[in-house]
């Protein structure tokens, strides 16, 4: 759940990145009485996110500027549609602009090519996830807009869930221990309630991991056989989770070789922003600058 307080956090930050001591063409060109209205248009068709984190880029801009959000996030739209509508002191909108449309572009744009990997994985039963291959900063507002198409999310961080991956089986493998022995000691440390995954490149490294009593198993780059072969070997003793390789083309295949979850790097690291575009009509008041 994106949190108000995230929100704050993260475009509070980016304004001032933007605007460090002002926007200094509005201050200079722009009179002070001027009033704007302006429209959150689609250019192309997509899946909407990020409206409250647009909203909040005015607002916390100039809390005398409105925000009319027209779309949940979630909801589709196609070119030409007025997704959200802008009124206020005109310097405020100008102001705000560009870091409102730089989330609204980017959030949206995750959950179109979201929802573009869950329509080809549908009727397969197959969860589609993001992972860690977020922004450093953003993470809250792309995870969100993983969720907005449909998606769902990994792990949020190194410290809420275990994964045990091929550098961690590597220096297990130096220090003499079995893997199933060491992933038994570790398991004996952490919480009752945290889950633990382990990743395999290789079918033979499946029984040790299901030995210790994981509870997920991820099948890294794995070819269409051999998570067919690993599903049937896990046998539902632990949710299996596919990656690697993972594409438009290739997604509703491994989703149908029978695995619990496909998790997708490219839904966060490689989604092209959303084409949208802010119109704006400047009513010019009385006054000076």
């Amino acid at each position: 759940m994106l949190t108000r307080a995230e929100i704050d956090r993260i475009v509070s930050a980016a304004l001032a990145e933007d605007a460090p001591w002002g926007d200094v063409t509005a201050q200079a060109f722009v009179p002070a009485s001027a009033r704007a209205r302006a429209e959150l248009v689609a250019r192309e068709p997509g899946t909407f996110s990020g409206g409250d984190v647009f909203a909040a880029a005015f607002a916390l801009t100039d809390a005398a500027i409105t925000v009319t959000v027209h779309r949940a996030d979630g909801e589709t739209f196609s070119a030409g549609d007025v997704l959200a509508t802008v009124e206020g002191p005109a310097r405020g909108v100008l102001t705000a602009e560009r870091v409102g449309l730089n989330f609204a572009q980017r959030m949206s744009g995750i959950a179109t090519l979201t929802s573009r990997y869950v329509e080809a994985a549908a009727g397969t039963g197959a969860r589609i996830a993001d992972t860690r291959k977020t922004t450093p900063g953003l993470r809250a507002f792309e995870r969100h807009a993983v969720r907005s198409g449909g998606g769902h999310n990994h792990r949020h961080s190194l410290s809420d869930a275990v994964m045990v991956k091929d550098n961690h089986l590597a220096v297990l493998a130096a220090s003499g221990a079995s893997t199933t022995e060491a992933l038994r000691t570790g398991i004996a440390s952490i919480p009752h309630t945290m889950r633990v995954e382990v990743e395999v490149d290789r079918v033979d490294q499946i029984p040790a991991v299901l030995a210790a009593g994981v509870d997920i198993i991820m099948l890294d780059n794995f070819s269409l056989d051999e998570l067919r072969a690993g599903v049937e070997l896990i046998a539902g003793r632990a949710i299996v989770e596919a990656s690697g390789g993972v594409g438009l083309d290739t997604v509703g295949a491994i989703a149908a070789t029978g695995v619990d979850v496909v998790s997708v790097g490219a839904l966060t690291h490689s989604a092209p922003a959303i084409d949208l575009g802010l119109d704006i009509q400047i009513e010019s008041g009385t006054g000076g600058s």
